[in-house]
């Protein structure tokens, strides 16, 4: 068996999708075209030559024309489904999707056809494809906190729907200290916390997470490794970092995935994780990520296994589940020798 192979059938978890950063073009123009929306490029090929960015802020700019085609429940199902699909074929058992609602309601969409589309998918994924799934709802972070206020109100009918609550978009300038009070109140109504910390944000944005917001894991993490006691602390902890190797490389947060510390991380006694982030734009899904970054750093099949039992270890699931698909991945492993 070959490693893409290998990597293929590989049962995994995916923790870090942005469900929005799963718009491939050709759906872009397809949504467009069934909602009468004008978007700012002529073709497919042009959607693809703006994907020539190199700073998170330039990305953003995209991302959110992009999503401007998203309307009715249907094209968040479409959106879904066309993800779920990609996912299953990379091995992908389980998938925890963060979704953005104030990307749309600030559009004028109604937080419940964003919720119901993407609600409806994840039950034909689990019935068509035996995929478990979960929603993260997303704060935006260059907005305030009173509008992060008023999304978890918007949510409150779904909240036994939703898992976790995280924190993305712009992270410079935009510290995680700006929403303790809202993730508080998250977490007062039982719900999981992430967010994006030491991607772009230096390694005190790490530690705000860690001690402000209180989290369960951390979305990329990277600078954590500039502070030797942080990562000792995050090692000590077990706290799960769900990085993303493509991303980190079309963002410049490495300069080439040969410079990757994808390994160094493993080594650290860190609890790393590969997944795709925003796939449509990055270049790959998450199978994609794992030979990648495999293929960059000599990567073993025993560092593989280790990186998808992180992925369901670090996983939102229930213990029980997680035991489930450990025992999935286990006889994968033991299957190809």
């Amino acid at each position: 068996m070959t490693e893409t192979d290998f990597i293929a059938g590989l049962p995994k978890a995916e923790l870090h999708l942005h469900i929005e950063g799963s718009l491939e073009p050709e759906l872009m123009f397809q949504l467009a075209q069934r909602n009468s929306v004008a978007i700012p490029y002529a073709s497919v090929e042009d959607v693809r030559a703006a994907y020539d960015f190199s700073n998170l802020q330039d990305f953003l700019d995209i991302y959110y024309a992009g999503a401007a085609v998203l309307r009715v429940r249907q094209d968040f199902h479409d959106l879904a489904m066309a993800y779920f699909t990609r996912a299953a074929a990379d091995g992908v058992l389980h998938a925890e999707l963060m979704f953005d609602p104030q990307t749309h309601t600030d559009r004028g969409i109604a937080f419940e056809e964003v919720i119901e589309g993407l609600l409806s998918a994840m039950a034909a994924a689990e019935a068509q494809f035996g995929m478990t799934s979960q929603l993260i709802l997303s704060f935006l972070r260059h907005l305030s906190e009173e509008a992060a206020f008023a999304t978890l109100e918007a949510a409150e009918p779904w909240l036994d729907r939703i898992t976790a609550v995280g924190l993305d978009s712009s992270e410079v300038g935009h510290p995680p200290e700006k929403f303790a009070r809202v993730f508080a109140a998250a977490r007062g109504r039982g719900l999981k916390i992430t967010a994006h910390a030491g991607e772009e944000g230096p390694p005190a944005y790490v530690h705000e997470a860690l001690d402000l917001l209180k989290v369960d894991r951390i979305d990329h993490g990277n600078r954590a490794l500039e502070d030797d006691a942080l990562v000792a602390r995050l090692a000590a902890e077990g706290m799960t970092l769900t990085v993303c190797p493509l991303s980190n490389l079309k963002l410049c947060v490495v300069d080439d995935l040969a410079d990757h510390p994808l390994d160094r991380m493993l080594a650290l006694g860190l609890k790393a994780t590969v997944n795709s982030d925003d796939p449509a734009y990055f270049g790959g899904y998450v199978a994609d990520n794992y030979r990648a970054v495999a293929e960059a750093r000599g990567l073993s099949r025993g560092d593989l296994v280790t990186l998808a039992r992180n992925s369901f270890t670090g996983s939102f699931l229930t213990p029980e589940a997680i035991a489930a698909n450990l025992e999935k991945l286990d006889a994968y492993a033991a299957s190809q020798g």
